[in-house]
């Protein structure tokens, strides 16, 4: 399921960098003149939309040069495989992410889950919305790559980094200093169709492969000197890190 890209889907956080939302999804766009650094892109059915939001930022698929991956779920990979094959762009990630988006296995939310959580408002539409995008495809990627060496990547915006384990072993998210923003991808996210609540957040325990690892991992972003989070779901947060971490952490049902 493709629906149009329209203007109100493209945040410009700064210059050089924009939040897009997606199938409820988001992805972020690094500029550095004509070269740009891709965060994710989507559900597989959003693929048109991030080509669609590449264009709308005066990029071409070709200027990407590296698309990081914060984790593996279906609906933060949908695009890599095809941008990956068709343009031969690199996809980095974090080293215990890649057996991940290898399909070696795969950490996400079951089926069996979805129907234990049924009774929650919001799950079943959000579950129906989800296969419409392509949430259930099976779309390994065949070339993940680990960061290179550790601190700042030699991309677009220079991000560095961070191991943010518990929603995925290998989860990640990406700090962009000289911009103070924090892609935060889902280890702190300011909304979802299955959350009753709006603002910094864990997400609902069923998503986590490791709930309580996932809380924890909101200590890991704390220090991080930003201002502005963009979180893989929700609107962009203005406020410090440790802030939005703590706001998320006495929120979390443990």
């Amino acid at each position: 399921m493709s629906q149009p890209l329209r203007d109100e889907n493209i945040v410009r956080v700064h210059d050089q960098v924009f939040l897009v939302t997606g199938s409820n999804t988001n992805w972020v766009i690094v500029k550095d003149g004509s070269d740009a650094t891709l965060i994710d892109t989507g559900y597989p059915g959003d693929h048109a939309r991030v080509l669609a939001s590449l264009t709308a930022v005066g990029l071409e698929p070709q200027d990407v040069s590296a698309v990081l991956v914060t984790h593996a779920h279906t609906d933060h990979i949908g695009g890599v495989e095809r941008i990956r094959s068709v343009y031969g762009t690199p996809v980095l990630m974090h080293e215990k992410e890649v057996p991940h988006a290898r399909r070696e296995f795969l950490h996400q939310v079951s089926v069996s889950q979805v129907l234990a959580n049924a009774w929650r408002p919001g799950v079943v539409p959000w579950a129906v919305h989800a296969i419409r995008s392509g949430g259930t495809a099976h779309l390994p990627v065949t070339d993940p790559r680990p960061f290179p060496a550790p601190g700042p990547l030699d991309l677009p915006g220079a991000p560095v980094p961070g191991q943010t384990p518990g929603h995925t072993g290998g989860h990640c998210a990406y700090h962009l200093p000289d911009l103070g923003v924090l892609v935060s991808g889902d280890a702190l996210v300011t909304a979802h169709p299955t959350s009753r609540i709006h603002g910094p957040q864990l997400l609902p325990g069923m998503f986590h492969s490791d709930r309580e690892q996932a809380f924890a991992a909101l200590s890991l972003l704390e220090p991080v000197d930003a201002d502005v989070v963009l979180p893989g779901h929700g609107p962009l947060h203005r406020g410090t890190v440790k802030g939005a971490a703590v706001h998320a952490r006495e929120r979390a049902v443990r």
